[in-house]
C-alpha cells in the first residue's frame, strides 16, 4: 500500500510539473515584420497586440521610436474602429535622405480605440511602414504602452538582456543584412496589407503546430514516468515474493 501511494506521488508529482512546462508563455505586444527589415531599407510591419486581461478591453497602444536612431519615414496604416495620432520631434542632428535634410523624426504613434476596442480573448495587428531603417544596429526597440478600458497601463518597455527574461519587455525588430534587392525605396515598404480590408481584429489562439509539438512532448515524457513507476512497483512485488 506504502508502494503504491508513493508510485502515486510520483505520477502526480510528474505530471503536474510536466504540465507547467507545457504551459505557453503570457503573450505581449510584439512587432512582426512582413518580408524582410534590411539595414538601410524600408520594411512593412505589423505590430500585434494581444489582450492579456478577461475583465477589459484595450482602447490604447502608444509606441515609441528611438531617438537614436531616427527614421525619416514612419506612415501608419488606417485600422477601422481606431484613431491614429503621429507625434514629432526635431532632431538634434538632421537627415539627408534622398538628397533632402529631415529636420525632424517621428517619434511615437498612438492608437486610440473610438469603438470597442480590443476585447478580451482576441489581438489586433497595428501596420507600420518604416523607413530608412538604422544601418548602424541590428535592431530596433519600440517601448510601448498599452491601456485597457478599466485605466489599467502596461508598460512593455523593459531592453531585452541576454539570460534574463522582462516581465513586460519591449517590442524587438531585428534587422537583417542590407539587401541590394530588397527596402530601397518608400514605396517597398508602404504596401497595402489585409487590415486595410478589415478590422484586424484575430482570435487569440496559439501556434497549431507549437501546441501540438508541446503535448506529444509532454505525453512521452508521462507515458515514460508511468513506465518507470510501473517497473519500480513490479521490482518490489518481485523481491517481496
Amino acid at each position: 500500500m506504502r508502494t503504491s501511494a508513493r508510485l502515486c506521488t510520483l505520477v502526480a508529482a510528474t505530471t503536474i510539473g510536466l504540465m507547467t512546462v507545457a504551459a505557453p508563455a503570457s503573450a505581449h505586444v510584439s512587432v512582426q515584420p512582413e518580408g524582410a527589415a534590411a539595414r538601410g531599407g524600408y520594411a512593412t510591419v505589423n505590430v500585434k497586440v494581444p489582450n492579456e486581461r478577461d475583465n477589459a478591453s484595450t482602447v490604447k497602444v502608444e509606441m515609441s521610436l528611438p531617438a537614436e536612431h531616427p527614421l525619416s519615414s514612419v506612415m501608419p496604416e488606417p485600422v477601422p474602429g481606431w484613431e491614429i495620432e503621429v507625434a514629432k520631434s526635431p532632431l538634434d542632428k538632421p537627415l539627408e535622405v534622398h538628397g533632402r535634410k529631415i529636420t525632424e523624426a517621428v517619434s511615437k504613434v498612438t492608437w486610440t480605440a473610438t469603438g470597442k476596442g480590443i476585447e478580451p480573448g482576441y489581438f489586433q495587428k497595428f501596420p507600420l511602414s518604416l523607413g530608412r531603417l538604422p544601418e548602424n544596429t541590428d535592431q530596433l526597440v519600440l517601448k510601448s504602452v498599452q491601456t485597457y478600458g478599466n485605466k489599467e497601463v502596461v508598460r512593455w518597455i523593459e531592453v531585452p538582456e541576454e539570460g534574463r527574461e522582462a516581465e513586460h519587455p519591449a517590442p524587438v525588430l531585428a534587422l537583417s543584412e542590407a539587401d541590394a534587392g530588397h527596402g530601397t525605396s518608400p514605396s517597398a515598404g508602404a504596401a497595402p496589407t489585409a487590415a486595410a480590408q478589415d478590422s484586424g481584429v484575430r482570435k487569440a489562439e496559439g501556434d497549431g503546430t507549437d501546441t501540438t509539438a508541446r503535448w506529444l512532448g509532454v505525453t512521452g515524457l508521462l507515458l515514460g514516468a508511468l513506465g518507470i513507476a510501473a517497473a519500480l512497483f513490479t521490482g518490489r512485488r518481485r523481491t517481496g515474493a
